[in-house]
Order: C-alpha cells, then structure tokens, then sequence
C-alpha cells in the first residue's frame, strides 16, 4: 500500500507474550506506511499500519483511540480478533474494511460477521491459499465474508474501494 493510503490499518496476530517474531520486522521492512505497535489510548491515525501487542486485546473505542484490555482469552487467543471486529464494528460500521487471513481456530469469524451486518468490506482468505484454514473457513461458514479471495487478489480489491 501506498504511504499516502489515507486509512489506518490494524493487525491483529495470535502471538505469545514474550515471544520474538519476525513477523513485525518483516511489515516493518515492507510497509511504506508508518509501522508500529499500538499503545494504549494511542488516538487512530491514517497511513499508519498499526500491529496489536500480545497479551492485550485491542479495542477501538469511540474517541476513534485504542484501548488495551487484558481480560480473558478469547478462542485462546489475546490478542483476539473477534474483540478488534466487534470494537471496530461498533466505531466506524460500513467505514471498515476487514480481512481474516490463515490461522488454526475460529477467531475472528463472528466479529467479521458483525462487520458485514453494520455494511463495511468484509473479505476472507481463500482457504486453499491459506497455510491454516479453519480461521477464513470459519467465516465462510457463517456467512461472514462478502468476498473469498487469493492473497493476490485481496491487495487489488482494496486498491480499488
């Protein structure tokens, strides 16, 4: 994406507290858009990537800030998706764009659901595209995503809304 994208986004990855990832260094590396972990009641900005810290569920609150919650795992995972959806959901409605990439459980399924019922871009990960599928397949179940694409092909969808 374009550093002058005009839209924040927010990553959420099912992470363990304490545990080095590549997967920072690598957005960081990639991104031409400021990249960096949120802090809590850190107000939303465009043309910033914004990664949620482990440990922490990630809320967006009305004040259009972050929030960070350190109440039970969700599917057990914190960071949870579905509490990113469901909080983004409730703030910015048909405003959001929400993408559920790879992942081993069911999270993030309802609150992309919750995001399609308030009108914003709901997208999942091909399953076959994916190293892990039960998460995007989860959402297809249920009727989550408007659109099932290819990695490849999510990028070129965004581009155009």
């Amino acid at each position: 994406m374009d550093s002058d994208f005009g839209k924040a986004v927010i990553v959420v990855i099912h992470r363990r507290k304490n545990f080095f990832s590549e997967i920072e260094k690598l957005f960081a590396e990639n991104s031409r858009m400021l990249f960096k972990e949120i802090t809590d009641k850190e107000k939303i900005k465009p043309n910033t990537v914004y990664v949620a810290p482990a440990n922490y569920h990630t809320l967006v609150e009305k004040e259009r800030c972050f929030g960070l919650d350190v109440s039970e795992s969700v599917w057990y995972s914190k960071p949870s998706i579905d509490v990113t959806f469901e909080s983004a959901a409730d703030v910015y409605k048909q405003r959001c764009t929400a993408i559920l990439f790879s992942g081993a459980n069911q999270d993030g399924a309802d609150g992309l659901l919750t995001l399609r019922n308030t009108g914003a871009l709901t997208i999942a990960q091909d399953p076959l595209d994916a190293e892990m599928p039960q998460m995007p397949e989860a959402a297809i179940n249920i009727d989550a995503a408007e659109y099932i694409l290819r990695t490849s092909e999510i990028l070129e969808l965004i581009e155009l809304k």
